[in-house]
């Protein structure tokens, strides 16, 4: 049997922290400071509500023992990833540098070609890191 795959979206949060929920398991939400606590409140929430629902109901809700695959708005990547050169990134993914300011700003949601783009661009970016060795 196939492992089911649960996507958590992470956004950043109006007090400079983040938000982390999931549109298909309600009710399991996480709030931290930093990138990396938001995530491992999300997982911790998940096992709890597994576990309450476990409890009420005597079986495993169809989410426990997910794989959890975190996506970002463009604010939460940036704030995640405070090294990365927006305005440099955006011209290597071939977006335009002030759109990808307002869409880190959270001013903007990219949508359609630039959605496209800025996907690709950070796979290309990743399978290039993975080439890097020092």
């Amino acid at each position: 049997m196939e492992q089911k795959v649960i996507k958590a979206i992470i956004e950043r949060g109006e007090d400079g922290g983040f938000t982390a929920y999931s549109e298909s398991v309600p009710g399991v939400y996480a709030n931290g400071l930093s990138e990396e606590e938001v995530r491992r409140e999300f997982l911790e929430m998940m096992e709890e509500q597994a576990e309450f629902m476990e409890g009420r109901t005597g079986k495993a809700p169809d989410f426990k023992g997910a794989s959890i695959v975190f996506t970002y708005d463009l604010s939460a990547l940036f704030a995640a990833f405070p090294f990365l050169n927006v305005s440099a990134l955006a011209e290597w993914m071939g977006i335009n540098p002030s759109l990808m300011r307002k869409y880190k700003a959270g001013l903007s949601t990219p949508r359609g070609k630039n959605r496209e783009a800025i996907q690709k661009g950070l796979k290309r970016l990743s399978e290039r890191l993975r080439e890097v060795y020092v």
